[in-house]
């Protein structure tokens, strides 16, 4: 036995140990098994939850955007870009519930709006009929905003998702695959703004979420290029009916 199985099999014996003292009469079993097969066993169980939703990542996607559904858009509120709370730009998702003006204090999630409990799990497992005052999010949430913001990350996970072959050829995918969003986010902004909030979150998460070839990938950003250089184009004209009934282009 090496040196580093040995410090691993006693830092497990260990973490195994704490862990199990920790553990409440009611935990997830899904977390546990997950923890114990884990290479490094987590040694608390909020620990175990925020590692089974980062190997889970598809289902931590699934799951935000579900309590986001359940949540709802905020009376009043519109997806906007700047200020405070919100985002700088639209590659960011819309997040209303990180506005100060319809955040929702402690013990509701920041980016769901649903309350969290122990552990940062979003049911109550334990029947405490209150949520968990010193949290603000749920670890399964966490996981999702990671992944929206930075796809590229779990690429491995979508390509698993779509058998290892390409969303555009349907070729093998190479080493040099990499994401893309099927529906380009700027298209989102323009088109799709007034969207109800649950709904634009797809347009982050796996539903709107693709992995190409990079031969294939830098086509279509070719494409959308110069699709966006021909709408700013078209931005700096106006159409105005003159006197004879004929459409005239007027620049501004």
């Amino acid at each position: 036995m090496t040196t580093t199985s040995s410090w691993r099999t006693l830092r497990n014996v260990q973490a195994r140990a704490r862990l199990e003292k920790a553990l409440p009469a009611i935990f997830p079993a899904p977390v546990l098994q997950h923890a114990l097969a884990r290479p490094l066993i987590p040694p608390t169980p909020r620990l175990a939850v925020e590692s089974y939703w980062r190997n889970h990542i598809l289902r931590a996607d699934r799951l935000a955007r579900a309590l986001a559904a359940r949540s709802g858009t905020p009376e009043g509120w519109t997806w906007q870009i700047g200020g405070a709370g919100r985002a700088g730009s639209f590659r960011l998702p819309p997040a209303p519930f990180r506005d100060p003006a319809f955040a929702r204090g402690r013990g509701a999630c920041c980016i769901c709006g649903q309350p969290v409990y122990r552990f940062g799990w979003h049911r109550d497992l334990w029947a405490g009929g209150a949520p968990n005052t010193k949290a603000g999010w749920h670890a399964a949430c966490v996981a999702a905003w990671k992944f929206w913001i930075a796809p590229h990350a779990q690429v491995r996970a979508l390509k698993l998702r779509q058998r290892h072959r390409c969303a555009t050829s349907g070729k093998r995918l190479l080493r040099t695959a990499e994401v893309d969003h099927t529906l380009p986010l700027y298209r989102v902004w323009r088109e799709h703004r007034d969207a109800p909030w649950p709904d634009l979150l797809g347009y982050w998460g796996a539903p709107n979420l693709q992995v190409v070839n990079r031969a294939a990938h830098v086509d279509k950003c070719r494409d959308e290029a110069a699709e966006r250089s021909r709408t700013v184009q078209l931005a700096r004209f106006r159409v105005v009916e003159d006197a004879s009934g004929f459409s005239v282009v007027e620049e501004e």
